[in-house]
């Protein structure tokens, strides 16, 4: 627990069989729950996941491949199963490693304090991260992020990073059903978000780029846009 709230982190995984051991060692011991959702990996990642020993460590395993915003509605549909008070923290961190388990506990914080429904990573104040993410990552970032901020009416650095915590109280407001399945899931959670007047907030997080691969494709970008302009109109709505 931390701050005498539960803690439940999922971890959405898709072919992280180098990875998913290390983000499960990792992490810290406040954390209550690990819920992996194994996205219809081909590899061992469900199965090293598995036998990690950690019985903090539940995996549920998609049948076919839906999406990492799929994979996370699935963890967080089953964080609430788990969870209690409005105030429980629910994070995500990725299965690739990508998301330093020191920056769990600044995450989550906000949440467990009762000062934000909603807190992001945001990677872009880190030194040298534009050379470490790469310029085109970097290029769509501040593009995105910026799109965003207009649409749900609130400032956001850093829209695009899946390094996340949500209170429990929010989390059973939202659609969960109806978020974006695939790449773009967090502009379409913040749109949700913004519609319902929550309280966002980001907290500065190492980004860590190794041997893992992007699964970022540029027939993403159109879908992304689209959330983007949905949630504009969703708030425009409320």
């Amino acid at each position: 627990m931390l701050n005498n709230r539960a803690v439940v982190v999922v971890v959405p995984a898709y072919q992280e069989e180098a990875h998913i051991g290390g983000v499960i060692e990792t992490m810290p011991r406040f954390v209550d729950h690990i819920i992996v959702v194994d996205d219809a990996s081909l590899d061992r990642t469900g199965a090293i996941a598995h036998g990690s020993g950690d019985e903090r460590v539940r995996v549920i395993r998609h049948a076919e491949r839906r999406g990492v915003g799929a994979a996370i509605a699935t963890g967080y549909a089953a964080a609430l199963e788990l969870t209690q008070d409005a105030d429980d923290a629910v994070a995500v961190m990725a299965g690739d490693g990508q998301m330093s388990p020191d920056d769990l506990e600044r995450v989550l914080l906000p949440v467990v304090s009762g000062q934000a429904d909603y807190v992001k990573g945001d990677r872009f104040g880190e030194p040298g991260v534009r050379r470490s993410m790469g310029l085109p990552r970097w290029i769509g970032g501040q593009v995105f992020s910026r799109l965003t901020s207009l649409a749900v009416g609130q400032p956001i650095s850093d829209s695009q990073c899946g390094f996340t915590a949500i209170a429990r109280g929010a989390l059973l407001a939202l659609d969960l059903p109806g978020l974006w399945p695939s790449f773009g899931y967090p502009n379409d959670l913040l749109g949700q978000l913004g519609a319902r007047r929550a309280r966002v907030q980001e907290v500065p997080v190492q980004p860590i780029y190794g041997s893992e691969i992007s699964k970022l494709r540029l027939r993403h970008l159109p879908p992304i846009f689209f959330l983007i302009a949905r949630a504009a109109a969703r708030r425009a709505r409320r």
